[in-house]
C-alpha cells in the first residue's frame, strides 16, 4: 500500500524532504519524539560542553558516521549498522587526534556544500502529490511501517543528494578541496580550536535536527520553511556555531584553570604537611 508513497527517486532533493515532511504526520509518534529529543539534548551537550569531553565527541561522532556508511552499504540492515557504528566508535577514540583533523576538515566540506547547493524553490506541487489525503493514507502508521518508510525515503534522499554532489561544477570542487584541506592542517597545530568547532558545528546540526524531527510529528512544516528562508537560517547556524565556539573556548579554559589551581593548592598543602612533620620528628 505504502510502495506508492515512497518511489520518490526520480525526485529531486527538495520535493523528497518535502514529501518525508507531509508523510510524516501519519508516523508512530515515538518514531519522531524519541530520536528529536535524543538530538536535542545530545547537540546540546556538544554545543556547550563537548569541548571538556573529547573522547566522548569522537566515540560520538565514530558511531553516528559508521552507523550511517553501515546503514547504507549494507541495504538499511540495523544491525549492520550498529555493529559498524561500534566498530568506528573504538577506532574514533584510539586515533583521536587524527579523527579529529579530519572531522573538521569533512564539516567544512559540508557546511561548503550546503552554501554552494542552493535549494530550488520553484517546485510544482503537482510533481510530488503524495496522496496522502485519500482515503488509503489517512490512517496513523505503526512504528515497524513508520520506520520502512522513513527509511526508503532517507535512502532517496541521501541518493539525490549524492547525485547533486557528483554534478557539481568543477569550482565548486576545488572550493571545498581548499577548505578542507586547510581545516585539516589546522586540526593538527590548532587542536583545542578545532575541538571547539566540531562541537560547535556538530552540536548545532543534532539541534536542527532534533528540532525538525519534532515539528515534523507536529505537522508544522520545518522543511519548508527552512527552504523559503534559507539564507535565514543559515545564519542562525552561523551564529550559533560561533557562539558555542566562543562559550567552550572561555568557559572551558576557566574551569580548567580553577580546577589546576586547586590541584596545585592541595599538592603543595600536602608537601608543606610532610616537610612540616618531618622537621618535627628531628
Amino acid at each position: 500500500m505504502w510502495d506508492c508513497v515512497c518511489t520518490a527517486c526520480e525526485e529531486d532533493m527538495l520535493e523528497i524532504a518535502r514529501q518525508l515532511e507531509r508523510i510524516a504526520v501519519w508516523f508512530s509518534p515515538i518514531v519522531l519524539i524519541g530520536p528529536g529529543l535524543l538530538c536535542v539534548l545530545l547537540g546540546l551537550f556538544l554545543w556547550l560542553g563537548g569541548l571538556g569531553f573529547k573522547r566522548v565527541l569522537a566515540a560520538t561522532v565514530g558511531a553516528v558516521s559508521g552507523g550511517i556508511c553501515g546503514f547504507f552499504i549494507s541495504g538499511r540492515n540495523i544491525v549492520t549498522a550498529t555493529a559498524l557504528a561500534a566498530l568506528t566508535a573504538v577506532i574514533a577514540i584510539w586515533l583521536e587526534k587524527i579523527f579529529i583533523a579530519i572531522l573538521a576538515g569533512v564539516l567544512a566540506a559540508i557546511l561548503c556544500f550546503t552554501v554552494l547547493a542552493k535549494p530550488n524553490n520553484d517546485i510544482d506541487d503537482a510533481r510530488y502529490n503524495l496522496g496522502y489525503e485519500s482515503e488509503n493514507i489517512r490512517m496513523s502508521l505503526n512504528t515497524k511501517l513508520s520506520v520502512e518508510v522513513a527509511k526508503r525515503y532517507i535512502a532517496d534522499f541521501a541518493a539525490e543528494t549524492g547525485q547533486i554532489f557528483s554534478q557539481m561544477p568543477a569550482y565548486n570542487w576545488a572550493i571545498m578541496e581548499v577548505v578542507a584541506v586547510f581545516f585539516l592542517a589546522v586540526g593538527f597545530a590548532r587542536r583545542r580550536l578545532t575541538l571547539a568547532f566540531c562541537c560547535a558545528v556538530l552540536g548545532t546540526m543534532f539541534i536542527f535536527a532534533g528540532m525538525i524531527l519534532l515539528l515534523l510529528y507536529k505537522g508544522a512544516a520545518p522543511v519548508s520553511r527552512i527552504c523559503q528562508n534559507w539564507l535565514f537560517y543559515q545564519g542562525v547556524f552561523g551564529i550559533m556555531t560561533a557562539f558555542g565556539m566562543a562559550e567552550q573556548l572561555l568557559l572551558c579554559q576557566r574551569i580548567k584553570e580553577r580546577l589546576t589551581g586547586k590541584k596545585g593548592e592541595n599538592k603543595d598543602g600536602k608537601e608543606s604537611e610532610k616537610t612540616l612533620e618531618s622537621w618535627r620528628n628531628r
